[in-house]
């Protein structure tokens, strides 16, 4: 049994885009990592707010019910945030929003257009 501290890295992807969930999820998980998904805002926050404890976070900013910067409001409100690494991958890529991510504690913002799949995982390898 391997468990002493080869433990899995976990990463919460959220996005309210099946195509890319399942996408993104796959390569994560043939890159060894274990992941965990929500589909919006308020589902992710209600599994955080159950416990789950990611080595990072992968957050879309455009989403129906609550958007991205709403869930990173309402980790920082609810003192949830932690030492969170969060990383937003959205299809935006304004400076305000650059800027505006920071400010609620981010790591890095990735605009998904910029990076294939690929290089996201690395990217993320980096900053975990």
């Amino acid at each position: 049994m391997e468990n002493d501290k080869e433990e899995k890295q976990k990463v919460f992807l959220i996005d309210d885009d099946d195509l890319l969930l399942d996408m993104y999820a796959t390569k994560f998980k043939k890159e060894g990592f274990e992941v965990e998904i929500a589909r919006e805002g308020e589902e992710a926050l209600s599994k955080i707010k159950a416990g789950l404890r990611p080595s990072i976070v992968l957050l879309d900013v455009l989403m129906q019910k609550m958007d991205g910067f709403e869930f990173l409001e309402a980790l920082k409100k609810e003192n949830l945030l932690g030492n969170l690494k969060i990383v937003i991958l959205s299809n935006r890529g304004s400076k305000e929003d650059l800027e505006r991510g920071k400010r609620l504690g981010i790591k890095d913002y990735v605009v998904k257009a910029e990076f294939t799949p690929s290089q996201v995982v690395e990217k993320i390898k980096t900053i975990i």
